[in-house]
C-alpha cells in the first residue's frame, strides 16, 4: 500500500497513529506531498484525489481511498479485528458521533483560523483559499473562538470518562489529539482551566502508538522554511 501525505500535518498524523496502533507501519510506502508548494492542488495529484487533500491511501490493486475517517475504517478492519472504530452498534455510534464533533468543533475550526486569520501555508496556497474580503480575518478569529469552545466541550467530556467516546481509545481520540497539535502549531493554546483535556493530551502523547509519530518537528520545519 502507498500513502500520500506530509509528516506533521493533522490528517496525515491521524493515519500514522492508526497505522502504528494496528501494527501496519511496515506495510506502507509513504509518498510526501509538498503542501506549502501547493502540490496537492496541481493536476497530477488531483488525478489521485479530486478534492486536492491528503492523506490518500492507494491499495495494491490501484484503489484510491481518501478522507481520514474512511482510511481509518479500512485499516481498522483490514485484519478482521477493529479496535479504533467500534465493535458493537453502540460503540460504533458513539465513536462516529464524537468523531464528527471533533471534526466540526475542533479540526474544521482550527483549519478556518489557520487559513484565514494567519498567513496559512503561504503565497503558493493563496489562490486556492477564498479570496480577500472585508471580514476575512474577523471570520478566521471567530473560528479560533469556536475551536476554544470545542476544547472546553471536550474538557467537559473527559471529566467523566477516560477517552473521548467512552472507555476505550478510538479514532475520535486520535482526531482530537491531532487537532490539538494543529491548534498549537497555529498559535491556539488549550485554556489553562481545561485541566482534564490537558491531562488527557499528555496521557495520549505517551501511548506507544502515538509517541514520536505526530511529526510536529517536520511541520515546524516546513513552516519555518517559508517564514510562516
Amino acid at each position: 500500500m502507498k500513502i500520500y501525505d506530509r509528516p506533521g500535518f493533522p490528517n496525515p498524523s491521524r493515519i500514522r497513529i492508526v497505522l502504528s496502533e494496528k501494527g501496519f507501519d511496515d506495510k506502507v510506502e509513504f509518498i510526501s506531498v509538498d503542501l506549502i508548494g501547493a502540490e496537492h492542488k496541481q493536476a497530477p495529484f488531483l488525478a489521485i484525489n479530486p478534492s486536492g487533500k491528503i492523506p490518500v491511501l492507494e491499495l495494491d490493486d490501484g484503489t484510491l481511498i481518501s478522507e481520514s475517517t474512511a482510511i481509518t475504517e479500512y485499516l481498522d478492519h483490514l485484519d478482521g479485528h477493529p479496535v479504533l472504530t467500534g465493535k458493537t452498534p453502540r460503540e460504533k455510534a458513539l465513536i462516529h458521533m464524537m468523531q464528527n464533533r471533533a471534526e466540526a468543533e475542533l479540526m474544521g475550526a482550527i483549519d478556518g483560523y489557520f487559513h484565514y486569520a494567519t498567513p496559512g501555508l503561504g503565497p503558493a496556497m493563496q489562490p486556492y483559499v477564498a479570496p480577500e474580503w472585508a471580514g476575512r480575518k474577523e471570520w478566521g478569529e471567530r473560528q479560533r473562538a469556536k475551536a476554544i469552545r470545542g476544547m472546553t466541550y471536550f474538557d467537559g467530556v473527559l471529566k467523566s470518562q477516560p477517552f473521548v467516546a467512552g472507555d476505550a481509545f478510538s479514532m475520535a481520540d486520535i482526531t482530537v489529539f491531532a487537532s490539538l497539535n494543529f491548534a498549537e502549531a497555529a498559535g491556539i493554546l488549550i485554556p489553562g482551566e481545561c485541566k482534564s483535556l490537558i491531562t488527557w493530551r499528555e496521557k495520549i502523547s505517551n501511548l506507544p502508538s502515538v509517541k514520536n509519530r505526530t511529526g510536529q518537528d517536520f511541520l515546524q520545519e516546513d513552516l519555518k522554511r517559508f517564514g510562516l
